[in-house]
């Protein structure tokens, strides 16, 4: 059988975004490329989670173009998946929410809750398979909606500020499992606004400012010595969060 094409690179092309009168994203051209895991940082309003959206298609860009390097073919389980800062959870219980991820993959029946109760295990909540999703813990819900996206191994994942208003157990362990994904292969796209953890996570770093690509460096190097003045402000404290 021959081999799919990856889906990376993902090239956005002088991409605008636009809500009425108030541009969001400016002319950014730049690409996401396998492998190293990408850190989106910025001062609040830089369009952050706008581009990420961008990203994985929630929005269609005002102008330029967002195209990744082959197509999803439909009715095939999609390769790239999104986590929120607020997971959905679906008046089911944590068990059937990853089974019917599955099922609107396309996932045959007889392997959804094999596949199901392994993510659940590989996130720690097996032991919670048959309780209610929305009964979790904050930090419960956003490792069951990881478990969702391990079930499905998708080749891109892009996350939004997953431990906000998380406790420092519950963000190590959200941690571990993104770290654990990565390393299983999928690539790791996360919008953070903690410096620590952007170390933790992040191989480089794409950082906006005003809706602009500022720079973008790898993450060592961003941290250490950024290039622009306006990501010396945003580091040393002096641009709003």
């Amino acid at each position: 059988m021959r081999a799919r094409l990856s889906i990376l690179p993902l090239r956005l092309e002088n991409v605008e975004f636009n809500v009425g009168a108030r541009r969001i994203i400016r002319g950014i051209t730049t690409s996401i490329e396998a492998g190293p895991r990408t850190i989106i940082l910025g001062p609040n309003g830089a369009g952050k989670s706008v581009l990420l959206r961008l990203c994985h298609g929630l929005l269609a860009p005002t102008a330029g173009t967002v195209e990744w390097n082959s197509a999803e073919v439909p009715g095939e389980p999609r390769r790239q998946a999104m986590v929120f800062q607020r997971p959905v959870m679906l008046r089911r219980s944590a068990l059937e929410n990853v089974t019917y991820a599955l099922r609107h993959a396309h996932i045959p029946r007889a392997r959804r809750e094999g596949l199901a109760r392994d993510a659940l295990a590989a996130v720690g909540l097996d032991a919670l398979a048959k309780h209610p999703a929305r009964v979790l813990s904050g930090g419960e819900q956003q490792r069951l909606a990881l478990a969702r996206v391990w079930a499905l191994r998708p080749e891109v994942l892009f996350l939004d500020e997953p431990t906000a208003n998380l406790d420092p157990s519950a963000t190590q362990e959200i941690e571990r499992i993104i770290g654990e994904l990565n390393a299983a292969g999928t690539k790791i796209v996360l919008v953070t606004h903690n410096l620590g953890q952007a170390r933790r996570l992040g191989d480089e770093v794409i950082f906006l400012h005003e809706g602009r690509l500022a720079e973008r460096l790898p993450a060592d190097q961003f941290l250490k010595h950024p290039a622009s003045p306006e990501a010396v402000s945003f580091l040393k404290g002096e641009l709003p969060w």
